[in-house]
């Protein structure tokens, strides 16, 4: 009987130690904060599955950036598991119909360390212009040196470096595609949290705290976030917070598939975490990437068709922003293994 009582201790310590997990799991980034992920707490594993129903079918319809989603909230699941005790085996599996996902056994196992676990609370994407201040060169090397997964290759382009310039013209040039079609205007204002009370319903999207912007009423605000969706306005508002950067990172995959775009997350978030806890700023400028045309363009400018240019991030140093918020941990678990 007292070995039964044990035996349902440690069952019952593993699972919250599991959830545990996933709540550190979905810090992770996701493009317009939509939190695209699932996870199967199993006996001695957990998976994470892709959350198609928080999918941006008109700027990610490959699913690439949900991918990469998936591969950060992964990373940041293993940190944690190591803090916990916990030895991570990750295994990148296809179901029937070839839909990915990833399957993470968990051993327990002493002396583990996880040097980048409080970092996790202190990531962010912080949108705002930055202070223009540089990255120093030892410290754009000791980035370098991150270990990244097959395939993953980043690269710095100082601010004042041709390329630089280069991938600021790409930017703008994405900014004038996308900011005129209707379907991806579309998207991205149905993400946007326009006040309290809509963040609180939701504990998703691209909040107006998040953004610097004032708390509105949704009829009023609406209007106004339409009104400067334009690419004149888009422009001149990136081109302040690039030119205030101090460099592009350019992140690039081999072959541009699932478990690619999955290593990538991973690969991602060691980068975020390291530069988190040295207190440099990033954001997302990946309209070079997502636009189709651009980037096949860029491919070629860029690389000669040996890679494919994927995620591109700004960095420097900034003030903190406010936190995007997430959902409760318990409305990402699933009951049962699957979609």
């Amino acid at each position: 009987m007292m070995q039964s009582l044990f035996v349902g201790e440690n069952i019952s310590a593993q699972n919250s130690d599991f959830e545990e997990m996933v709540e550190y799991a979905i810090k992770a980034p996701s493009g317009h904060n939509t939190q695209p992920w699932k996870f199967f707490l199993a006996e001695k594993a957990i998976d994470i599955y892709p959350d198609f129903n928080c999918s941006l079918p008109v700027v990610d319809g490959t699913h690439r950036e949900l991918y990469i989603s998936l591969g950060c909230a992964t990373e940041n699941l293993c940190v944690a598991a190591r803090k916990l005790g916990y030895q991570e085996e990750v295994s990148i599996l296809y179901n029937a119909e070839g839909v990915c996902y990833i399957h993470v056994i968990l051993q327990r196992k002493a002396g583990l360390s996880s040097s980048l676990f409080d970092e996790i609370t202190k990531r962010q994407t912080n949108r705002r212009a930055y202070t223009g201040r540089e990255v120093t060169t030892d410290t754009i090397d000791s980035l370098k040196n991150i270990s990244f997964d097959n395939g993953i290759h980043a690269y710095f382009y100082r601010k004042d470096e041709d390329e630089f310039k280069e991938l600021s013209a790409y930017i703008y040039r994405g900014n004038e595609a996308q900011m005129t079609d209707k379907g991806f205007k579309d998207e991205l204002t149905g993400w946007i949290r326009l006040n309290k009370k809509q963040v609180e319903k939701t504990k998703d999207g691209l909040t107006y705290e998040a953004m610097g912007s004032p708390s509105v009423p949704t009829f009023i605000g609406r209007p106004i976030v339409r009104s400067f969706l334009k690419p004149k306005a888009q422009n001149k508002s990136d081109r302040k917070k690039v030119e205030s950067s101090s460099h592009l990172v350019l992140f690039t995959t081999q072959n541009n598939t699932p478990q690619e775009w999955i290593f990538l997350g991973r690969s991602l978030e060691r980068f975020l975490l390291e530069t988190t806890r040295l207190g440099i700023a990033n954001a997302y400028m990946n309209q070079p990437c997502e636009v189709p045309g651009l980037a096949k363009e860029l491919r070629t400018t860029l690389f000669a068709d040996k890679a494919y240019p994927t995620l591109l991030l700004r960095i420097g140093y900034a003030q903190p922003m406010p936190y995007s918020p997430r959902k409760e941990t318990k409305a990402v678990i699933i009951s049962h293994p699957g979609f």
